[in-house]
């Protein structure tokens, strides 16, 4: 039941200053974050990350409760770790008429509450996820293969970090024009034409966020709270293989929204059992006119044909290039493409695929090195970085599904592999299926057929050239044809760094150039980094930019006649 409006919280007043903050933050484009990326108990306290271990292991093999949620029956238990033990958690089951019909219903008074409260509770929401990081980090770390630091990193506080953009953006949006103006038209005779007039953000309607296997939180928040905030209700289809990670997000939401004396079915759970189709039901559903997808290039293809009612946004797949000019800093260069490379097994969808290198060679601080050179001096940083298994497993992660093992025993048959994929022990999970990630080499010319595919997982290509001009051209037309997330280009020629900033604003994708130490290509940063493009087809979106939040609401307006009294003397 919800509280007594006299007695529930103003979220917006507590948040108030992390909202303007926010907002300032992505005009500025600097560091800022609210959310620390530290797993350090001086930094949540002494007992939080046993608190959240438990709690994520008091969910393994019961039914996960929602309480109120719509919809009868139990969805089975689908997640299995990659780390080897099935989680043999079951989720309440609604189906996608009753989960519109329901979000529909809570609509109204969320609609009439304003952009202030709206983002206020969103702020709330994003606090107490902050609390739960821990949990959510075991629930990441055993539904997507990630190690533990990086899912307490991506799950959590980086993921905050993109869910609070996109509130910043939908609430700075929403307040562009004035909730009520005075409109005082004068005329040749008599007082002015006045009409008083009020300005209500409106949202779309029901919103969809469907989910994906790897990244659901870091991928799934800037969607649901840029819906949340611009009025619309959200209904969540996480994938099949890592549900437990948005069940715990919905049900922080739903209890903040009741709380906040809301309807908790402004965020619904749309599980899903094993061959069900929800989330192809739900995203041509009339009612539903927003769908955000992360995932596979058909099924978003398929969305962006099929889901006609709806605005939708979608990061699907793309070739990630990095062309090889020059260096002056050789063995820098190696280690920071071996740890791209390395980091969870390649399974990012930011993670460099293809390395464009000249046949003949190019210079180095190291002297000339040919593409031959380069192949196997990548192969050997990738040794160095993995040579302690106990590292390697914090760095590699483990194997999500099958189709990454099928790509990479695909990958073993094509190119002439410098260094294979090999297992490594876990030692603290023996089951797991962690790998290391194989290298290829392959010729420009004889080999378009097998770059031009994405990849995705532990599989990366060198890429002999005739020349740097040949390498540019690969990477301007595989991009705009078939899409990118990231590039890199490395070069001491400020000329050949200006044609590849050229090439990457002609094929509609973000360039990282000359990256050597600690920042890495497949890593952005929310409030300055821009990720993804609807410039090329790799996305339709960008997380987050004003274009982002804009297509989920509409301005209406009302207006009347102002009181005589009054508009005689304006």
């Amino acid at each position: 039941m919800s509280p007594n409006a006299q007695d529930r919280p103003d979220f917006f007043v507590r948040h108030r200053e992390l909202l303007e903050q926010s907002v300032a933050a992505t005009q500025g484009r600097g560091y800022w974050t609210p959310y620390p990326e530290s797993p350090s108990t001086s930094v949540y306290g002494e007992r939080t990350p046993a608190h959240g271990e438990a709690a994520f292991t008091g969910h393994i093999g019961r039914p996960f409760e929602l309480p109120g949620h719509p919809g009868t029956g139990v969805v089975p238990a689908t997640e299995v770790s990659p780390y080897g033990f099935p989680l043999g958690i079951t989720y309440p089951r609604v189906a996608p008429d009753e989960a519109v019909a329901a979000a529909r219903s809570a609509t109204g008074p969320w609609r009439d509450a304003g952009p202030d409260t709206r983002a206020g509770v969103a702020a709330e929401i994003l606090a107490r996820l902050n609390a739960a990081s821990f949990e959510i980090a075991h629930a990441v770390q055993h539904t997507t293969g990630q190690a533990f630091i990086m899912a307490f990193q991506a799950g959590g506080p980086h993921a905050q970090d993109r869910g609070l953009e996109a509130v910043a953006y939908a609430w700075a949006e929403q307040k562009r024009h004035p909730a009520s103006a005075r409109w005082s038209k004068p005329q040749r005779k008599g007082g002015p034409l006045a009409l008083d007039k009020k300005f209500t953000p409106v949202g779309r309607g029901v919103a969809l966020l469907v989910a994906c296997n790897t990244f659901p939180t870091w991928n799934g928040y800037p969607g649901l709270f840029a819906s949340l905030v611009t009025g619309n209700p959200v209904v969540v289809k996480p994938h099949q293989g890592a549900v437990l990670p948005l069940a715990i997000t919905v049900r922080i939401a739903r209890a903040v929204l009741t709380e906040a004396g809301f309807s908790p079915d402004l965020v619904i759970l749309a599980a899903e059992g094993p061959g069900e189709r929800t989330a192809a039901e739900l995203a041509t559903h009339p009612d539903v006119r927003i769908v955000d997808f992360t995932g596979s290039t058909a099924f978003g293809d398929w969305l962006e044909t099929n889901a006609r009612q709806a605005q939708v946004y979608t990061e699907k797949a793309g070739l990630n290039t990095v062309v090889i000019d020059s260096t002056d800093d050789y063995q820098g260069l190696l280690g920071n493409l071996a740890f791209s490379l390395a980091l969870y097994s390649g399974q990012m969808c930011t993670t460099p695929q293809n390395f464009l290198v000249p046949r003949s060679g190019f210079a180095t601080d190291d002297g000339v090195k040919t593409a031959d050179d380069f192949a196997t001096d990548l192969c050997a940083a990738l040794d160095k970085l993995l040579a302690d298994p106990q590292r390697a497993a914090g760095t590699l992660g483990a194997i999500v599904n099958d189709g990454v093992r099928e790509r990479l025993a695909e990958a073993t048959a094509v190119g002439r592999t410098v260094r294979p994929s090999t297992s490594v022990a876990h030692p603290g999970h023996p089951a797991a299926d962690i790998r290391t990630p194989l290298v290829a080499l392959l010729d420009a010319d004889a080999d378009a057929e097998v770059y031009t595919r994405e990849w995705f997982g532990p599989v990366s290509f060198v890429i002999g050239t005739d020349s740097t001009e040949q390498s540019l051209r690969i990477f301007r037309d595989t991009a705009a044809r078939h899409g990118a997330l990231t590039a890199a280009v490395h070069s001491t020629s400020e000329n050949v760094l200006s044609e590849a900033e050229q090439s990457a604003l002609q094929a509609g994708v973000h360039l990282s150039e000359n990256l050597t130490g600690g920042v890495f290509v497949n890593q952005s940063a929310a409030f300055s980094d821009f990720h993804g493009s609807a410039a090329n087809p790799a996305a339709s979106a960008t997380l987050s930019d004003p274009a982002f939040v804009t297509g989920r609401f509409a301005t209406l307006q009302s207006r009347r006649p102002a009181p005589a009294e009054e508009s005689t003397h304006v």
